[in-house]
Parts: structure tokens; C-alpha cells; sequence
């Protein structure tokens, strides 16, 4: 990648709704080179794809919740067998495996903690090796992004 590639990615995180033209203009290329540059980094898996921002709040669904998860075993089946069943889950929408106190980091969006208390209960609890859940609720949220430091 050359500096061109980041100018690129760096205007687009900034405006992703930009034509290619209008790509193309503000990086100062014309448009089939941007073009071709564009589909190379989406090709090499530097751009993973583009998806459409949504508010949570607007939509119901209000509490961040932070669900810490220990197993009870660290074989790879069991490790493979949560990392499935978490993949399958919508209110799941970030997963982590982490060091330290916890084995996994959840981020689950619900409408209401009586929400969460139940989908813990019927869900969070029953995932494979499973052996506690440590949640906590974000009470404002500071910050979201998903532009990278580039």
C-alpha cells in the first residue's frame, strides 16, 4: 500500500457514501485508477466491507450490557463450540476472547435489563462450557467509532 491507498481509506472513513468520482476527485486520481485501487483492498481484505450505522436507542433497544464469560474448560472444542454458538446469536453483537479474569468480553444489546435478565437466563448461561457470566450495563456511552486510527 502506498500513501495513495490511505488517502483513500482515510476519505472514505470519513465520508463512506462518497460516488467513485467523487473518490476519485478528492484523492486527486482519476476515476478507473481509483477505481482499480478500490477493488484491490476490497479483494486483499483491506476493506472488509460497508455496512449502514443504526441507532440502537431509536430502535428500542437501549442497554449496552458487558457480559464478562468464564469456562469451565479451554479445549478447543469447547472454545469452538461457544465461538459458534455466539455467532448465531443477534443480540450478540461484539465477541472478544480475552486474557485474564474472563475467557470471553460480550457486548449484548437488549431494549431493558428485564430484557437482558431473561436472554441471560435462557441464553448467555446455556452456551457451551459455560461456567459464570459477569455483566455489566454502560450507563451513557462516551464514544463509538468505527474509524481506525490511520
Amino acid at each position: 500500500m502506498d500513501e495513495t491507498d490511505w488517502k483513500i481509506l482515510r476519505t472514505l472513513q470519513a465520508d463512506p457514501d462518497l460516488s467513485i468520482n467523487a473518490l476519485s476527485e478528492r484523492v486527486g486520481l482519476s476515476h478507473t485508477p481509483c477505481w482499480r485501487r478500490l477493488k484491490r483492498m476490497e479483494e486483499d481484505g483491506v476493506i472488509r466491507g460497508r455496512s449502514l450505522l443504526l441507532n440502537e436507542r431509536k430502535l428500542g433497544l437501549g442497554v449496552d450490557v458487558f457480559a464478562n464469560i468464564r469456562l469451565s474448560r479451554h479445549d478447543a472444542e469447547t472454545l469452538d463450540a461457544f465461538e459458534s454458538a455466539v455467532q448465531s446469536l443477534p443480540n450478540i453483537v461484539e465477541c472478544f476472547l480475552v486474557g485474564g479474569e474472563s475467557d470471553y468480553v460480550l457486548r449484548v444489546i437488549t431494549g431493558s435489563i428485564e430484557e437482558y435478565e431473561r436472554y441471560l437466563k435462557k441464553t448467555l448461561v446455556h452456551l457451551p462450557g459455560v461456567s459464570s457470566v459477569n455483566s455489566s450495563f454502560a450507563m451513557r456511552r462516551v464514544k463509538l467509532t468505527s474509524r481506525l486510527p490511520i
